[in-house]
């Protein structure tokens, strides 16, 4: 299994694509200047397209990967507000866009080549909505709301488009700022991170015939760490074993140990990081963690444990100005690729 990881640098316009190998090292491949600050990445379920969000020209720009993972801009399609995070359906033939500042959600259909078109069906309303996602199931539609304090809930359309879940939305203690969230692989339980608080939720959506409800809100961090929070990010191993959550303030990685059913948290420590951690992503076989300093400008590379899911540190690259996003992809074949000089520091 190839890996290939891009990282977004808005401050430098700038996305930077690197072949990850066996051993979790990196090399530099490509070097892509963006038509506006990028922020916000997806890639294509196919993996034939990345797809970035930019501004202030408020739009989604369509990139083909070639087989050795190069980026070709292949379209741009407007927005109706600055993104904040992107994400598809399972099919490919959607991207969900939310608006933290235009407080909104769209949606944009997906051509048979590949490319983001106009957004075909917009939702407002939503304030400082800060992230779609979809379920395992593919049915419904999460969205956080930060300072609503609650998640909207949409149900997705066999074509791709949304219409509003009874109940409409899933509210959280006033004051948290739920952010971004990830799904427990049995499609039993979410996970919330929540900005304001830094702690994470626990929701079940398994029971039947019962809404979806909070069962654990769990600490991110300890107090000795730091009383300030600015969470940021979330993401789970493919196995479903180990959580992590990244902290702003305190410029760290937590990490908890998931209950064999999904259903609870424990802390277990928390890994010193990049400079304001704003993203992070983890391979698809759950080996690597790799985290985007945003005042360090510097990408940060850790070997996950498989058995306590503790993070060695492995290096650190330079990339573009503010590194934000961290989108990582898997590549079944082996790449014949012709690396750019690496940043290894």
């Amino acid at each position: 299994m190839q890996h290939i990881v891009y990282v977004a640098s808005p401050e430098s316009q700038q996305i930077h694509v690197w072949h990850m190998d066996c051993h979790g090292a990196l090399t530099l491949l490509q070097v892509m200047d963006t038509p506006g600050q990028g922020q916000p990445m997806a890639i294509h379920p196919a993996n034939t397209h990345l797809y970035i969000g930019v501004r202030p020209d408020f739009g989604v720009i369509s990139y083909r990967i070639d087989e050795q993972a190069l980026l070709t801009k292949a379209g741009m399609a407007p927005l109706p507000g600055s993104p904040t995070q992107l994400t598809t359906n399972f099919q490919g033939t959607m991207l969900y866009c939310v608006s933290y500042t235009g407080n909104c959600l769209s949606v944009s259909p997906i051509n048979t080549q590949g490319v983001v078109n106009a957004p075909q069906q917009t939702i407002q309303g939503l304030t400082s909505c800060h992230s779609a996602n979809v379920d395992t199931t593919n049915q419904w539609l999460w969205v956080p709301c930060l300072h609503e304090d609650r998640i909207r809930l949409y149900m997705i359309s066999e074509s791709g488009y949304l219409s509003p879940f009874n109940p409409a939305a899933l509210e959280s203690t006033p004051g948290t700022g739920p952010r971004h969230m990830t799904f427990h692989p049995s499609g039993n339980y979410a996970y919330v991170i929540n900005e304001l608080s830094g702690t994470v939720n626990v929701i079940a959506i398994n029971a039947i015939n019962s809404n979806p409800r909070i069962v654990q809100t769990a600490d991110m961090l300890a107090r000795s760490i730091s009383d300030t929070r600015w969470a940021a990010d979330i993401h789970i191993t493919p196995d479903g074993r180990w959580l992590y959550c990244c902290d702003r303030i305190s410029s760290v990685i937590s990490r908890f140990e998931i209950s064999e059913n999904g259903s609870a948290l424990t802390l277990l420590g928390a890994q010193e990081t990049e400079t304001q951690p704003r993203g992070f992503n983890i391979d698809s076989q759950g080996r690597f963690l790799v985290a985007a300093g945003q005042k360090s400008h510097h990408i940060a590379v850790y070997a996950i444990d498989r058995r306590h899911g503790g993070l060695t540190p492995l290096a650190r690259y330079m990339v573009g100005k503010g590194p934000m996003w961290v989108s990582i992809l898997a590549k079944q074949q082996e790449l014949a690729f012709y690396p750019d000089s690496s940043s290894r520091d």
